[in-house]
């Protein structure tokens, strides 16, 4: 959404005259991980836990417009992603603001067909109320959206009885609510012209997870084709191999989040997977200007996997195990993306105490969204996600930013660098050639 020239003229006076028309949410501030992101001693192969993560600032969330008019972000002085300036930082659109100033810039990307499906737990009752309230905010197109309630899965992850609205997201802090929040409005945001599936899995069990797969994937196979976005995981398990072939529907491809934390998680190392981990955005902290530069989020996720083999589409240097991640874009919730979410109002630690709030949102939960709505954009539409894998590690460097900075893993022990690494895979978007 393109500011007025006199909404420029006032930002400028109140960048000068810094933060005082803020009102602000009394808290502590700092990284809030949901119950959802947090991943038990016992879940391995049996729970899918989400990658959202939360920055409240230094003062709390700020609660109310700085400008008459302006009912929402971006917040003067605060330098946290728009969908413009994605689209700026990425190289999506031309011609470019100079230093893609949230503030300033205003093209959001373009284009978008057939469908994307968001798989997430729970039921998040505002999701479609929040969808247009995003959608409003940053000036993109209001419709394109279905919410749909999947089936429960079976031990082999089928779908066995009729589907049906979940129970409404049960996590304290309502970390799933918020992951939905998230999924739908980045996606949307990267492909608007995209019809979005929200498919809710009955709870968050791996089984029922899978089923609620299916359930987006046959949708996105009736719309003509597209991608499939799971920003969860669960820690590697020996008979994960055995549900490679959950993500094998014609015309899908499938995108996962690389996790939040050392180590590498599943569906994201499934060979029928794009894994996407995670960057940090390197602004100026004064003027937002963006730096030029990403580096990799110690946090990603990333490394060999423990059960699946190198895939064909890997170089022979990954190694004899399937490497992850593949790509990745931006994660760290320090440099993180503006989402609203009505469900997580006036919950205790959101940093929201009057409604509405706009929350500052990261995780490889975000990097996934947004690799798979920049993807459809592309329109390349690849017949399945080992030939999206295949585009992606054949074609030139020149389509990716490859960022060489930055570690990750445990003890930090994997470096960017030129070419593929463990932090970043091949790199983060230049454009849309390649993708």
């Amino acid at each position: 959404m393109k500011p007025s020239a006199t909404l420029r003229k006032i930002s400028v006076v109140l960048l000068l005259a810094g933060w005082a028309h803020l009102a602000w949410a009394q808290t502590p501030g700092g990284i809030v991980i949901p119950s959802s992101s947090v991943a038990g001693p016992d879940d391995t192969g049996i729970l899918a836990h989400s990658n959202v993560e939360q920055l409240v600032p230094p003062g709390g969330l700020p609660t109310s417009p700085q400008i008459p008019g302006a009912p929402g972000p971006p917040f003067m002085g605060f330098f946290f992603e728009t969908p413009a300036s994605i689209a700026c930082v990425y190289q999506l659109l031309l011609p470019q603001v100079p230093g893609c100033n949230p503030y300033l810039a205003y093209m959001n990307p373009a284009g978008g067909a057939k469908a994307i499906g968001i798989v997430d737990a729970y039921h998040d009752p505002a999701a479609a109320a929040d969808y247009v309230r995003f959608a409003n905010q940053f000036g993109l197109p209001t419709g394109g959206f279905t919410q749909v309630g999947a089936a429960h899965g079976d031990i082999n992850g089928n779908c066995t009885g009729a589907p049906s609205t979940p129970i409404n997201d049960p996590t304290a802090g309502g970390g799933w609510a918020l992951e939905e929040s998230l999924d739908i409005e980045w996606a949307h945001a990267m492909a608007p012209n995209a019809q979005i599936y929200l498919v809710e899995a009955q709870t968050s069990l791996l089984t029922d997870m899978y089923c609620a797969v299916r359930t987006a994937a046959s949708l996105v196979n009736g719309a003509g084709g597209g991608e499939v976005s799971m920003s969860w995981g669960s820690g590697e398990f020996p008979s994960e191999t055995f549900f490679d072939s959950v993500f094998t529907t014609p015309g899908v491809v499938y995108f996962a989040s690389a996790g939040d934390a050392p180590g590498t998680q599943f569906p994201c190392v499934s060979p029928n997977v794009v894994c996407v981990g995670g960057t940090s955005i390197g602004r100026n902290h004064t003027t937002g200007a963006y730096l030029n530069q990403e580096t990799a989020w110690q946090t990603t996720g990333g490394g060999q996997s423990l059960y699946e083999a190198r895939p064909g589409y890997q170089p022979f240097t990954v190694g004899s195990s399937r490497g992850v991640p593949d790509v990745a874009a931006d994660a760290n919730p320090f440099t993180g993306v503006w989402v609203i979410d009505n469900y997580a109002l006036l919950v205790p630690g959101s940093g929201c105490t009057v409604g509405p709030c706009w929350f500052i949102v990261g995780g490889t939960s975000l990097s996934a969204p947004l690799w798979a709505g920049i993807t459809n954009t592309a329109g390349s539409f690849a017949a399945s996600s080992s030939s999206e894998l295949s585009r992606l590690y054949g074609d030139p460097s020149a389509d990716f930013n490859d960022v060489g900075i930055g570690s990750c893993g445990l003890s930090m022990g994997y470096l960017a660098g030129t070419g593929f690494d463990f932090c970043t895979g091949r790199g983060t978007p230049r454009g849309y050639a390649g993708k």
